[in-house]
This record gives structure tokens, C-alpha cells and sequence, in this order.
């Protein structure tokens, strides 16, 4: 576990948690259950070596498409969340499940951004170029073998988490807006906008949804999408009192 040299120019009064809480903040796993089953391993080791009162885990969202696993990322996730003590945030990538049951052409859209390879997770052998007509099979498939549990999971999942001084949330906040008046869209698509803005929010925002190298600590907010499903690098952020460290 490492520590960061957080909010370097941000107000004397450093960003905090309510005593008792600690908070594990997991980015975009995107279908790599390879590397999410070992981190769940970490944090309960964690929790085990240094107990707390209300250990807390956030997952920021996108744990489908890309990676070859996103069936069993989400098998995996509904598991931890009947334990108790998790939350799993909405990632846009999580529209495109429910949508594709709803209207099978947006597979020329979703196919574009690892669509293909949650299909595969879950029995099904599409082509890469599906026709129109192969597209209503897929979609027609992909209802019946969906579990429910997976289906009530994209269907509930909420956009934002808020604790203390942190608000929490898949790609970020618009700024200007109040965070109680945020946009979905925004929360679940914005980039630049966000990315480029200075100035302090309401809160620090923790987010994903921007691969980076490296976790990004900035004043106003704290990215930890590390590209899992490219890099192997799936990053969590652990939070407590005024503390900001990395599993």
C-alpha cells in the first residue's frame, strides 16, 4: 500500500471521512475478473489486519466490455453486494445491456466498445460484423440466458455515492452544477469539461472512466480508471479519516 502526496494546493482543512468509516474506491474493471478476484482478496486482508467499524467498499462502474470475464465480474460483484457493505455504481458501459435487450441495432454502437466480448461471457458466438437479422438472435439469446440477479444488477445500479467530503461516481460532475442537480449524462459520460476544470467542487470527486497510468490525486478530485483491461493494473483507492492511500 502506498500513499500519494494528496491536495497539495487545496485548503488548510484537508478532505475527510466520518470517524468509524473507511472506504475502498475500486476504477473500471472492465470484464478482468482475473484481477478483481485478487483485489477483493486484498481488501479483506486489509479490513482483517486493520478492522474499522464501517469498512465500505465503492466500485466506480464499466465492469463490462473489453476484458474477456464481464459475465463473471458481475456474477462476482452481486456476490459481495449480498455480503453487505458494497456499492456498485452505474458505469455507461452498464447502459448497453438492458438498451441491447430493448433495441438490438445499437450493436453497431456497443459492439464498437467491447460489446462483443460481454456477449461472449455469456454463451453467445456473434460475429464481428453482426447483420441485422443476427442481431435480434443475439439480443433474443441474450434474454433468455441473462440471469436475473444480472438483470436487476444493470437495471438498479445508482449513479453516485456520497460520504463525508468525497462524492463518488463513474466519470465525473459538470462544473458549475450543483452536485444535487447533476445531469446523468454527465455523470456517466462527461471528459473534458471535467478533466480541465481547477476549481474546487463541493466536494473531491472520486472517479473513473479516463484510463491514466497512474492514480491522478488533484485537489478537486481523484481519478483511479488505470485501464485494467488494457494495462493489468486495476486500482484501488483506500480512504480514511484524512487519509488517501492505494492498495
Amino acid at each position: 500500500m502506498w500513499k500519494p502526496r494528496p491536495f497539495a494546493n487545496a485548503a488548510p482543512a484537508a478532505p475527510t471521512l466520518p470517524p468509524g468509516v473507511r472506504i475502498y474506491a475500486t476504477g473500471d474493471v472492465h470484464g478482468r475478473d482475473d484481477l478483481l478476484e485478487p483485489l477483493l482478496e486484498r481488501i479483506d486482508e486489509d479490513i482483517a489486519r486493520h478492522p474499522v467499524e464501517r469498512p465500505i467498499s465503492v466500485f466506480l462502474g464499466d465492469y463490462i466490455d473489453r476484458g474477456p470475464k464481464s459475465a463473471e465480474v458481475v456474477s462476482r460483484l452481486i456476490e459481495r453486494c449480498a455480503q453487505g457493505r458494497t456499492i456498485c455504481l452505474r458505469g455507461n458501459h452498464e447502459l448497453y445491456v438492458p438498451e441491447f435487450l430493448r433495441n438490438p441495432p445499437i450493436l453497431r454502437s456497443w459492439g464498437q466498445y467491447g460489446g462483443l466480448s460481454t456477449l461472449l461471457s455469456y454463451g453467445l458466438s456473434p460475429s464481428l460484423s453482426p447483420a441485422p437479422e443476427e442481431e435480434e438472435e443475439l439480443a433474443a439469446e441474450l434474454d433468455h440466458v441473462l440471469p436475473d440477479s444480472h438483470r436487476r444488477f444493470y437495471e438498479t445500479l445508482p449513479l453516485s455515492f456520497s460520504c463525508g467530503d468525497y462524492f463518488f461516481v463513474h466519470a465525473g460532475v459538470r462544473p458549475g452544477a450543483a452536485l444535487a442537480r447533476q445531469r446523468d449524462e454527465d455523470l456517466l459520460w462527461i471528459r473534458d469539461d471535467f478533466l480541465t476544470c481547477e476549481e474546487p467542487f463541493e466536494k473531491i470527486i472520486v472517479h473513473g472512466h479516463t484510463p491514466v497510468m497512474e492514480p491522478d490525486v488533484r485537489r478537486n478530485r481523484i481519478n483511479v480508471d488505470t485501464g485494467a483491461y488494457a494495462t493489468g493494473r486495476l486500482t484501488c483507492l483506500r480512504l480514511e479519516g484524512r487519509d488517501v492511500a492505494f492498495l
